[in-house]
């Protein structure tokens, strides 16, 4: 492996041979100059690892030398050792993207410690997550075969996606490849957990997670207070790791006060769980209640036109039908826009709902267009994308605007979604929903291994459109492909992101309440 090499510019090198002597023992490759001119020059005609700068030097100063190195070299890291401790001395140097910064006299390992962290930084970080996981994958291997209640599925999944993230950082690919395994062993688990326990759960308001139905009335509703206007917003699609990824921007200019996990109901897509979300009610409630706004599988019509009605609704049930309400839904850039420009307007609600679809939007683009499958072809690649989108999106720049107010932010979802990679055949009539992770109808035909099975609806608190029909829920990273030119869909939507069924992902989605600092 070739040495590190470095160049070290500063007036007084000679005062500094101990130190370029410390480091050549330690493996480093150190040439020197006397001033900036020389430094321009030596980089010009050599590969450099890593520049040590002095601050103070005739003719050519430290903070030139470094706007030039900048202009000519803009990805060679720069430290600044200076004796001027002078706070526009630091912010200049900070402001020109320095990757250091040291204050004179310097010892030779606090200039070890400097070089380490920039150039073996990366390196260092990922040997120690990766000796740090395998550590912890014990713990979650007996934690996995422990039977483990909804409670402690929440923090396993917690603790999967935290190691997932550190490990995606540190780009191991061994050690990656395990944690996807230990992945698909949990969802091997947690499909049969929800197998045997979700139509008790649906029978029962006690021994039972936090379900959809639950949401507004449990962990909105009694947070919303006349000191603060409070916004809910509903992201379509938001799984818990693209949370993470997206928290660091959020975290500039609001506090987390609690962050938590809820289960989706099933199926985990959007006609189902998100109106049961608005509604406080199950879907067989909400077809019963309201038999002219619920919309079946094979409606044309849309199937979540009537959220706002269902939201007055729960408000209504909860005595809290007094409280100024706006609900707004964003489903194309025009609508983001008018959030952005209008946000302020809101600021005088007891609660503003606002539904942002952009991630749902990209899981189905993704899977209808071949560029997006090549940015988004995998999670970590997934997450990239949603982290991109939301630095940039109207959305952000919305919540920007506000967050000098005396506000609280809820942030959740309906469901979020599987990269599915498991084919099963499935076979039905012109009824039969056509959904990739469920299926609705009568008379269908499936692999009975692949899927959770409800002969009865109204168990898992599903309405039937009809006499005799159920309901199939694919489970890990299957997807159901009707027999009918079976090979081409296969081909198709293997390594799509889809809803709909069972999976830690899909199920296991966040709620966060924030408030601006």
């Amino acid at each position: 492996m070739q040495a590190i090499q470095l160049l070290w510019v500063d007036d007084e090198i000679d005062l500094l041979k101990p130190h370029i002597l410390f480091l050549q023992q330690k493996g480093y490759e150190v040439a020197s100059v006397t001033n900036g001119y020389d430094a321009l020059d030596y980089l010009q005609e050599h590969s450099i690892d890593l520049v040590i700068l002095d601050e103070s030097m005739p003719g050519m100063t430290g903070l030139e030398t470094l706007s030039k190195i900048k202009e000519l070299f803009p990805y060679i890291p720069i430290v600044m050792a200076t004796k001027n401790e002078a706070e526009y001395v630091m912010e200049d140097a900070i402001g020109n993207q320095i990757s250091d910064y040291l204050i004179k006299p310097i010892h030779p390992n606090q200039v070890l410690i400097s070089i380490k962290k920039i150039i073996d930084g990366k390196r260092l970080i990922a040997e120690k997550t990766s000796a740090n996981y395998q550590q912890e994958f014990t713990k979650l291997f007996m934690a996995l075969q422990a039977n483990p209640n909804h409670a402690e599925w929440m923090e396993l999944y917690k603790k999967l996606v935290f190691w997932e993230l550190e490990l995606s950082k540190s780009n191991s690919a061994e050690m990656m490849e395990i944690l996807q395994h230990q992945k698909a062993e949990a969802n091997k688990d947690f499909f049969k957990f929800i197998q045997k326990n979700y139509c008790k759960w649906i029978a029962t308001d006690t021994e039972r997670p936090l379900l959809s139905p639950e949401v507004l009335a449990q962990k909105v509703f009694p947070q919303c207070n006349k000191e603060q206007a409070t916004f809910l917003l509903v992201i379509d699609n938001l799984r818990y790791d693209q949370w993470k990824v997206i928290e660091p921007f959020l975290l500039e200019d609001f506090k987390i006060n609690e962050e938590d996990l809820f289960f989706s109901i099933l199926p985990t897509a959007t006609q189902y769980a998100r109106n049961a979300l608005f509604a406080g009610l199950t879907p067989f409630e909400i077809a019963k209640q309201f038999p002219d706004k619920w919309r079946n599988d094979d409606d044309d019509d849309g199937k979540n036109k009537f959220e706002f009605e269902f939201l007055q609704n729960n408000l209504k049930r909860n005595k809290l039908d007094h409280w100024k309400v706006d609900y707004v839904k964003v489903t194309n850039n025009e609508h983001a826009k008018l959030l952005e420009d209008q946000i302020h307007n809101y600021l005088n609600n007891d609660l503003t709902v606002i539904v942002y679809n952009f991630v749902d939007m990209l899981s189905h683009a993704r899977t209808e267009m071949e560029v997006l499958k090549e940015l988004a072809s995998d999670d970590h690649a997934y997450r990239s994308l949603t982290a991109s989108w939301f630095e940039h999106a109207p959305l952000f720049k919305a919540l920007k605007k506000i967050a000098s107010k005396n506000i609280q932010l809820i942030i959740t979802t309906d469901h979020g979604t599987m990269q599915v990679k498991t084919p099963s055949k499935c076979i039905g009539d012109k009824q039969t929903s056509s959904n990739l992770r469920y299926k609705h109808g009568k008379n269908m035909s499936y692999e009975e291994k692949q899927v959770f099975v409800v002969k009865d609806p109204k168990e898992a608190g599903l309405p039937s459109q009809y006499l005799n029909s159920s309901y199939i829920f694919a489970k890990e990273d299957v997807y159901l492909c009707f027999q009918n030119n079976y090979n081409h869909y296969v081909n198709y939507y293997k390594n799509t992101f889809q809803h709909g069924g069972i999976s830690l992902e899909e199920m296991l989605v966040p709620i966060i309440s924030l408030q601006s600092k």
